[in-house]
C-alpha cells in the first residue's frame, strides 16, 4: 500500500534542499561585482580633487571574481550534475520506499501516448515551441530594458568539445529528468493522485517553486521561468506523461546553450 503522507514528506525535504542549493548558487552569482554598477568601487572615476600624480600612482583595483568564476566550466557542470543526480536518487528512493505507483508519476509503459514514440514526438514539438516562447519573452524583456542575468549560464557554456559532450550528454539530461520528476511527476502527478487535489492547483504551486529555484537568472528570469514551468505543468496534466516534459525540458535548455553559446546570439 502506498504511503502518500511519507512520500509527501520526502518530496518536501528534497524540494527544500534544492531551493537552499539554488539560493546558495544565487548568492554566489550575486557576489560577482558588476562592472556596470554605479555603486561599484571598482569602476569609480577619479574625482576632480585628484591630482594628475595621484591618478598616475594610484593602482586600479581589480574586479573580484565570484566563486563560480574561480572554477572551470567543466568543474561547475560536474558539480551541478552530481548534486542534481543525488537529489534524483533520493527522490527515486522515496518512490520505492513508499510504493508510489509509476503511473501516478506519469510513467505508464503500457500507454504509447505516455511512454512511447507518440510521447517522444510530442515532447520534441513541445520543447521547440516552449523554447521559442521563452526566447520571445526574453527578447521582449530586453526591449523593455529588463534583462536576464545570464552570468551563470555564460560561465557554464563550454569552451571545449569535451565540455559540450558533458553538458549535452550528461548534465542537461540529469537536470531535465530530476526537475521534471520533482516539479511535475511528484508535486503534480503523485500528490494529485494520493490526496485528490486538483492537478491544476498543484501546477500553480509547483510552477512558483520552479521559478524560485531559478533565482540566479534575476527577477525577469524568474518571471519567465515561472511561466515556462506552468507551460510544462499544463502539458504534463494534459498528457499525463513524464517523458513528454523531460524531453521538452531538455530541448529548451539545450537550445538555449547551443543558440546563445555556439552561435553567440543573446536572447536577453
Amino acid at each position: 500500500m502506498t504511503d502518500w503522507t511519507a512520500f509527501a514528506g520526502i518530496v518536501g525535504v528534497v524540494l527544500a534542499l534544492l531551493l537552499v542549493l539554488a539560493r546558495l548558487s544565487q548568492d554566489a552569482v550575486s557576489g560577482f561585482v558588476d562592472d556596470r554598477s554605479p555603486h561599484s568601487d571598482y569602476n569609480a572615476e577619479p574625482t576632480n580633487h585628484s591630482t594628475e600624480q595621484d591618478q598616475d600612482t594610484t593602482p586600479t583595483p581589480e574586479r573580484r571574481p565570484s566563486p563560480t568564476e574561480r572554477l572551470s566550466p567543466v568543474t561547475v557542470l560536474l558539480n551541478v550534475g552530481l548534486s542534481q543526480g543525488l537529489f534524483g536518487v533520493l527522490l527515486l528512493a522515496g518512490v520505492w520506499f513508499t510504493s508510489v505507483p509509476m503511473a501516478a508519476l506519469g510513467v505508464d509503459t503500457a500507454d504509447p501516448k505516455s511512454f512511447g514514440g507518440v510521447a517522444f514526438g510530442v515532447g520534441i514539438i513541445t520543447g521547440i515551441g516552449l523554447y521559442a516562447i521563452n526566447a520571445l519573452g526574453a527578447a521582449c524583456a530586453t526591449a523593455l530594458d529588463h534583462e536576464y542575468d545570464h552570468r551563470l549560464r555564460e560561465h557554464l557554456t563550454p569552451e571545449t568539445t569535451t565540455g559540450w559532450l558533458i553538458l549535452l550528454g550528461g548534465v542537461l539530461p540529469i537536470i531535465a529528468g530530476f526537475e521534471e520528476l520533482l516539479f511535475r511527476g511528484a508535486l503534480i502527478g503523485a500528490l494529485s493522485t494520493g490526496f485528490s487535489i486538483s492537478p491544476w492547483l498543484l501546477a500553480v504551486g509547483s510552477s512558483i517553486a520552479f521559478a524560485v529555484g531559478h533565482g540566479a537568472q534575476g527577477r525577469i528570469g524568474v518571471l519567465v521561468t515561472g511561466v515556462l514551468g506552468f507551460g510544462l505543468a499544463g502539458i504534463f496534466v494534459l498528457t499525463n506523461s513524464l517523458l513528454v516534459v523531460i524531453i521538452a525540458h531538455y530541448l529548451i535548455n539545450a537550445l538555449e546553450f547551443l543558440i546563445s553559446g555556439m552561435l553567440d546570439i543573446e536572447w536577453g
